[in-house]
């Protein structure tokens, strides 16, 4: 019985493929991982969620960014590219090519049915690594429900959600509170178009 071996790549094979790349990929434990096109629900989603945080940390010293920041996690050895990565202050980059960060604030994950259960565990514990890190938002593309975890001092997370409209969540760490009714602006848009494709 024959098996495959596996060739296991350093991070910094992994880099200097990824920088070349058309596609983007996540790193782990020596293997890359290829990153899939989004839907329409949740490229609304993440518009949304930026321009909310643009408008809001317009002049402030945090920077929202959308998913095409790499960001690198010490403890554990990941890259991933988060749907949105907010940093505070200047920006700590892990080498002179200036496109990973360490140093994030807050991460935002739009949730969908093939990384829901990563996006909550895995990819929870190794963000919760990063010693920058205050909040980490999972908004759900299926359905209106948002799911707000927050550092406590004692370095618990705190859960809070909301699943109405009508609800805000605050990101205290960067004086932001976005609503579900603007976060979810043009939601139906992303259904239908899904529907339609059934």
């Amino acid at each position: 019985m024959s098996t495959l071996s596996k060739t296991f790549l350093t991070p910094e094979q992994y880099l200097e493929i990824e920088r070349k790349a058309e596609y983007k990929s996540e790193y782990y434990n020596g293997e890359m991982f290829a990153m899939f096109g989004a839907s329409l629900a949740h490229t609304v989603l993440v518009r949304n969620a930026m321009r909310e945080l643009d408008r809001q940390l317009l002049g402030s010293s945090c920077i929202p960014v959308s998913n095409d920041l790499r960001v690198f996690v010490p403890v554990t050895g990941l890259f991933a590219y988060p749907d949105i990565v907010v940093f505070r202050d200047e920006p700590q980059l892990r080498d002179a090519y200036l496109d990973t960060l360490i140093n994030p604030t807050v991460l935002v994950e739009i949730l969908s049915p093939s990384t829901e259960a990563y996006d909550r565990g895995r990819k929870f514990e190794h963000y919760q690594s990063i010693d920058t890190l205050r909040e980490y938002l999972l908004v759900a593309s299926d359905r209106v429900h948002v799911d707000l975890y927050t550092r406590q001092p004692d370095s618990r997370w705190l859960l809070t959600s909301a699943s109405q409209e009508r609800e805000s969540i605050s990101l205290s760490s960067i004086g932001c509170v976005l609503t579900l009714n603007e976060l979810y602006r043009d939601f139906d848009l992303g259904h239908q178009a899904r529907a339609e494709a059934r």
